[in-house]
Parts: structure tokens; sequence; C-alpha cells
């Protein structure tokens, strides 16, 4: 069988992962005791909303697109997303794949006073220490990329330790692994991992058996008011936007197109 750029991207990062050598108890207790301080409460923010939230994205590029917005300053961008209204901010910290870097984030979140995610691939626990100790509000676990104990496990770390967490699901399966682990926030990808189409009927379908205690997000391939109006009618809470925004001429004006959809 092929292997995905999933497939590809999580074998670095656990390769990666193994040459680590920090222990995690050594990292959380220095976690505790700088005590970072409370999170702006992601989710919280995507659930108050009355009209469709938007989780606008930082991102450089992308494996099957290649360069979007190479040279982009974080903080303009992180500026120009909150004029717009976004209620969240997405920022890619992986560096080989898309071009990120845990700068980016730091420099996102001093230029914005909403909560931000940190969108990489998180596959130990010392994933999860790293995204509180870098300020994030919210850390990204893919059941795609995990087996159930993990997912499990590393929810229940980032919750003791103050982060929300964005469970992203592609199907039925994905989804009873995320409700195992106890997710509130879930995100239903759009893109096949294997072909890189966007299938909306996945989001449709998958909206209608997410619990409605749950926040829910459509993430990839909304590219403007039609997709958006589409993903709050099927009722995802919010959309997480990336290729749109960061190719636009005027991100704040695409995000308040977005919102104004619903």
């Amino acid at each position: 069988m092929t292997a995905t750029y999933l497939d590809r991207i999580l074998a670095r990062h656990r390769e990666l992962a193994s040459a680590d050598d920090r222990s995690p108890d050594r990292v959380r207790t220095a976690l505790d005791a700088c005590d970072p301080g409370p999170t702006r409460g992601f989710c919280a923010a995507l659930a108050s909303r009355s009209d469709l939230g938007v989780i606008a994205e930082i991102k450089r590029r992308s494996p099957s697109k290649g360069d979007l917005n190479i040279g982009l300053d974080p903080g303009e961008w992180a500026a120009t997303y909150e004029r717009g209204g976004a209620s969240c901010l997405s920022v890619l910290t992986d560096e080989e794949h898309f071009g990120g870097s845990a700068d980016d984030l730091c420099r996102a979140l001093a230029a914005c006073a909403v909560p931000v995610l940190r969108k990489d691939f998180t596959v130990c626990g010392l994933d999860v220490l790293d995204t509180r100790a870098m300020g994030a509000d919210c850390v990204l676990l893919i059941a795609a990329a995990l087996d159930r104990a993990e997912l499990i496990g590393f929810h229940q770390l980032a919750v003791e330790i103050g982060l929300d967490v964005l469970v992203e699901i592609h199907d039925e399966d994905e989804l009873e692994a995320a409700l195992a682990a106890g997710a509130g926030l879930i995100g239903v990808n759009q893109r096949d991992l294997v072909t890189f189409e966007v299938d909306h009927e996945r989001a449709q379908r998958m909206a209608s058996i997410i619990p409605e205690t749950a926040v829910k997000v459509a993430e990839s391939g909304v590219r403007g008011a039609a997709d958006a109006r589409a993903l709050r009618d099927a009722g995802y809470h919010a959309v997480l936007v990336g290729e749109t925004l960061v190719t636009s001429d005027d991100a704040a004006a695409t995000i308040r197109g977005l919102i104004g959809s619903s």
C-alpha cells in the first residue's frame, strides 16, 4: 500500500521523538514550576459564538501544494486575522514539511489576544508538554496518527496541564476513539489522506453523528462563503481555514465574508 503524506510525516516525527532523551517527568515538573498561567480558552471562544467561528491558520506551505506564502510575517497575519473577526488562530509549527516553527507560534501569540492552536503532529507526551511551554492554548491530536491508548493518554495529559484539545477525525471509527478519549472539541478533516481530494459529503455525514454536546469544527477545503454556509447549516460551530486565507489579497475581508455567510 502506498504511503500517504501523513504516513511519511508521522514516521519523521516519531523518529525525532525517539531521539529526544528528555525526561517527560522532569519537563512536566519544570513546566509546573514556571507556572505558565491560564490559557485563553480556545474551545470557549468557539462555543460562545452565535454565528460561525473562524479558526484562521498561519501556514507557509503544504506538502501537496508547495509554497503558499513562504515569507509571511506571523505577527502581521495574526493581527490581520484578529481584525477580521477570527475567533481563534491555528499556527503550523512543523518546519520540515510546512515551513513553520515555534517562533511563528510565539510571534502570533504576542500579536493578538485570541486563543491559538499549535498545529503540529503530536506523537508523544513531550509534544503535549512543549505545546503548553510554547504558550499555545490548544493542542491538535490527529486520531489517524495515534492508537487509542495514545489518544486517550495525550488528551488526559493536555487537560491536566491546562490545554484545550482539538481531536481531528475522518470517519466513524475515529469519532468513537475521540469520544473514548473524552473529546469535547472535534474537527472533521474534509481532505482525503490518500487522494488529497476534499470530500464535503464526509463533513455532512459526520456532523450528523457527532454528539450535540461537542463543539464541531470543519477543517480543510473551505473556499468561500458558500462552503462556510453549508457547513454552518450542517451543524458546525466553526471552520478552520488556511490556504484560502494565506493566499488572499485581503484576509480580514475574507474572514468577515465567511462569518457573514452564516
